[in-house]
């Protein structure tokens, strides 16, 4: 019974490490369907590349080392995402271990949570500055703006 109560305890102890993988999970989701839209629009710009010239080519080519920046960004915070979902499981996994073998493995859990959470953290970083080189890339020119207009 006494080991019953245990397991029960570790169990409860690796909630909240699973309700970080769900959330790493939801974050991983949102970027991997962003990834997905700007190498479509990567792909359209590739097409576009060929038939262009002057003014309007130095444009494409702008725009696709914005899009080559944001893939290389959005897959830099996926691996950082994969790899805080490893350490979270690594802590699950040293929580029962330490309850099954008897070993005091309490600072090696806790330096995983804490790596796990440094690398959400990173990678929440990298989803900021991909939303914002995305939200540079779609600044609207002031001239469509007609800011000297009283609407």
């Amino acid at each position: 019974m006494a080991a019953e109560g245990m397991i029960a305890h570790t169990i409860q102890l690796a909630l909240a490490p699973v309700f970080m993988l769900v959330a790493i999970g939801n974050i991983m989701n949102i970027l991997s369907t962003r990834l997905g839209r700007v190498v479509d629009r990567s792909r359209m710009l590739q097409e576009r590349y060929a038939r262009t010239s002057g003014r309007e080519h130095d444009e494409i080519v702008r725009e696709i080392r914005m899009v080559a920046r944001r893939i290389a960004i959005i897959s830099h915070a996926i691996l950082l995402l994969v790899l805080s979902g490893l350490t979270v499981g690594l802590e699950v996994a040293l929580l029962f271990l330490e309850e099954i073998a008897g070993i005091d493995l309490q600072l090696a859990a806790a330096g995983a949570f804490m790596v796990a959470v440094s690398l959400l953290m990173a990678a929440l970083l990298q989803f900021m500055r991909e939303t914002r080189q995305a939200t540079e890339a779609l600044r609207i020119p002031e001239t469509f703006l007609e800011l000297d207009r009283k609407l």
